[in-house]
């Protein structure tokens, strides 16, 4: 069985940008913020779920209300609790599916709360990437066509850089795209290392 190796870091520090440096190399990544959201648009026990809990207004003509959805859980944080306890069961068994198809030395789950669901314990290594404040709060600006304050928010009910670094095996420090392809392929090469010598 492939080992797994947890990729997080806060809001816009560039995760999705490591990860497809690791696919580039062979490794196998599993985007769960990607999964998650096509649970909740394609499963239909999510779905009843959902709108159990949230109301008619999660889907309309059959797609997923995110805007509707985020307000909601904007307005109430216990809100986001319980869509996890919804959808995150139904994921853990999809990544197991998944994961029992790869052959590879290890693969990569993306997870954006890694640290906020106290998911450690499920992972070999973890992987944290960091960026500076205002670099990851212009990215989110024009990624997600967010305010500044809107972008702080999410950054300060994330858990800090420095608390994830300090809970890390390996940490990227994404401020050029040529260093950063740099310490991947020096991670890649040292976690290949630790597996051969396991």
């Amino acid at each position: 069985m492939s080992k797994i190796v947890g990729l997080t870091g806060g809001v816009g520090s560039g995760k999705t940008t490591v990860a497809r440096m690791f696919e580039a190399l062979g490794v196998p990544v599993y985007i769960a913020d990607d999964e998650a959201k096509l649970l909740m648009q394609h499963s239909k026990s999510v779905q009843q779920e959902l709108v159990q809990l949230l109301g008619d207004h999660c889907y309309i003509d059959g797609q997923l209300n995110r805007t509707f959805i985020a307000s909601k859980i904007f307005a109430d944080k216990s809100l986001l609790e319980q869509i996890n306890a919804i959808v995150h069961p139904k994921l853990a068994i999809h990544f197991d599916a998944w994961l029992s198809k790869q052959t590879t030395p290890y693969v990569i789950k993306e997870v954006a709360i890694l640290f906020e669901m106290e998911s450690q314990h499920l992972f070999d290594f973890i992987l944290t990437v960091t960026s500076p404040k205002e670099t990851r709060i212009q990215r989110v600006i024009q990624r997600d066509q967010k305010t500044k304050t809107e972008v702080e928010l999410i950054i300060k009910n994330q858990l800090s850089e420095l608390e994830k670094i300090q809970q890390s095996h390996f940490v990227i420090h994404n401020k050029t795209l040529k260093d950063t392809q740099a310490e991947v392929y020096s991670i890649h090469t040292e976690i290949l290392k630790k597996l051969n010598n396991s």
